[in-house]
């Protein structure tokens, strides 16, 4: 009796989804993400806790910086002792010259005299192995040196 009463006035049809306009949407997603990712230029050898400095000042073009990474190994096998990282492998200062050389000659003759090397240094180093290199980088002739440094207060943290 119940059933006459309340008549089912038919069916309610799901509609079929349009997905016509999902390869547009996947390739605006696919180039969003082209456009915004950074690539990891080096992978890290050795383990650099930078220092902090309160005055700090960010460089105009990162382009023109070369990188030398100065630590404790990751890896316990390479030894306990600070190395050296230029590029993806471990070096000795002697090699500095060559890799200045070779980081000189991938940017442009215009973009040379302004190339910067960034000096990314543990706290816990001691200054011989920044001396050595820093003399190595004279004899390259790379005069523009920068310290990397992570902004704070160094005397609150006992520096």
């Amino acid at each position: 009796m119940l059933a006459g009463r309340f008549k089912q006035r038919g069916k309610n049809k799901v509609q079929a989804l349009s997905t016509a306009s999902l390869p547009d949407i996947v390739f605006m997603l696919l180039f969003f993400f082209m456009v915004t990712t950074t690539m990891k230029q080096n992978n890290p050898l050795v383990k650099v806790h930078a220092p902090v400095a309160n005055q700090i000042k960010k460089l105009d073009n990162k382009s023109l910086v070369s990188y030398i990474y100065i630590g404790l190994p990751t890896n316990s096998k390479f030894g306990k002792l600070p190395r050296i990282q230029l590029n993806d492998a471990f070096a000795e200062p002697e090699q500095i010259r060559e890799f200045i050389a070779a980081e000189r000659e991938r940017l442009s003759e215009s973009d040379q005299p302004k190339m910067t090397v960034s000096l990314k240094v543990d706290r816990d180093v001691e200054m011989g192995i920044v001396t050595d290199i820093k003399q190595e980088l004279r004899k390259a002739s790379a005069l523009k040196i920068n310290y990397s440094t992570a902004k704070g207060d160094p005397l609150a943290r006992g520096y």
